[in-house]
């Protein structure tokens, strides 16, 4: 027999080498990060698998393999009966991991939207805004400089309202410290007039004589005149001076008032980035503590004046006081001169009165 060497023809020889071992390629997972399936390849049995590889062939079945191409349909095992059974449930698993795949692509481009919006919303809000230049669009780094800046700002008008507050409880202490000295003064005042105020047994005995009588009713008027003018500067320093219920302190204190809402004002207008009419009202500030320290510088001096005329009147007392003493001395003298001549005249009367009997018996 010839046997024809073209390829095209086939070999029952090779077709039973080939069949021995059939594999076939099946989709095992699915993965997630690069969403391919895996192929892995799982091997078969073919018709004669059923004898060992060890195993020596017997000539029949030789035979029997070349009379049948194609592979005896009697000799399947029952791994190839399950192998259809198999590849569904892989295509099963397959099915529902691609689904589970879609869901979550669906959730992801869900939430691709929503930033988007988001972003979008956040521009259009930054657009709007009056620091952003017209033309441009709104970048971070702009935006960050900007809010730096504002806490800069924010950081500068917080020491200086700080600053203010400093030197606001300065003054307040200051004025304390005056209405202290001030008390102590009045209460100096009140201890020389309970000084100067005589006992009523010695101003009895000092008003007996009339001439002592006479400068102590004028020393009398010139104290009234003094208590007068005391009076009128106490009324002049009250009306000046800081208290609650007066004119003077009702201003202060409104003053005060409006300082603290100018600097509730500063706050939120530092808040929205109006730096120059925050500048502006530190200014105003500014000038009014420059007014209320001439106003002090000005009390001050008042109270300068009150302190050296009351040195002065304290003087004047002193300089009475020292004449009334003087006064005293000299009628103390001028009652011993009054009883010294006294007692000369009666020494004389009773001279006269012995010579007068011894002429009378000189005549006889």
């Amino acid at each position: 027999n010839r046997v024809d060497p073209s390829p095209n023809k086939l070999n029952p020889k090779n077709l039973n080498r080939r069949r021995s071992r059939q594999t076939t390629l099946l989709p095992l997972r699915l993965s997630t990060t690069n969403k391919s399936p895996t192929f892995v390849e799982m091997e078969f049995p073919a018709a004669n698998a059923t004898r060992a590889s060890g195993s020596k062939r017997s000539f029949d079945d030789l035979e029997d393999d070349e009379d049948d191409i194609f592979g005896s349909k009697k000799g399947r095992t029952k791994a190839e009966e399950d192998a259809p059974g198999v590849t569904t449930s892989m295509i099963l698993s397959l099915r529902e991991s691609l689904k589970n795949c879609k869901d979550e692509l669906a959730s992801c481009q869900n939430e691709l939207e929503s930033a988007k919006t988001e972003i979008i919303k956040w521009k259009s809000a930054f657009q709007n805004e009056s620091f952003v230049p017209a033309g441009k669009s709104p970048e971070p780094r702009f935006l960050i400089d900007y809010i730096q800046n504002l806490k800069s700002s924010e950081r500068s008008l917080k020491e200086q309202l700080e600053i203010a507050k400093r030197k606001e409880a300065s003054c307040i202490v200051q004025y304390a410290k005056r209405e202290q000295e001030m008390a102590e003064l009045k209460s100096a005042v009140r201890d020389l007039k309970s000084q100067l105020k005589p006992a009523s047994m010695q101003a009895r005995r000092l008003l007996l004589d009339p001439a002592i009588h006479e400068e102590f009713s004028r020393l009398k008027n010139l104290v009234e005149e003094k208590d007068k003018k005391i009076k009128e500067l106490q009324d002049s320093y009250t009306a000046v001076t800081f208290t609650p219920l007066g004119v003077k302190g009702r201003m202060l204190m409104e003053k005060c008032k409006t300082l603290q809402e100018e600097n509730e004002e500063i706050g939120r207008q530092a808040a929205e980035g109006k730096i120059h009419e925050l500048a502006m009202k530190l200014s105003v500030q500014k000038s009014q503590n420059a007014e209320l320290r001439k106003q002090f510088e000005g009390l001050f001096k008042h109270m300068e004046g009150l302190t050296n005329d009351a040195e002065r009147s304290n003087e004047t007392v002193i300089i009475l006081q020292d004449k009334l003493e003087e006064k005293e001395k000299e009628l103390e003298r001028v009652k011993k001169g009054m009883e010294e001549e006294v007692v000369a005249d009666k020494k004389d009367d009773e001279a006269h009165d012995d010579e007068d009997p011894k002429e009378i018996d000189g005549g006889e």
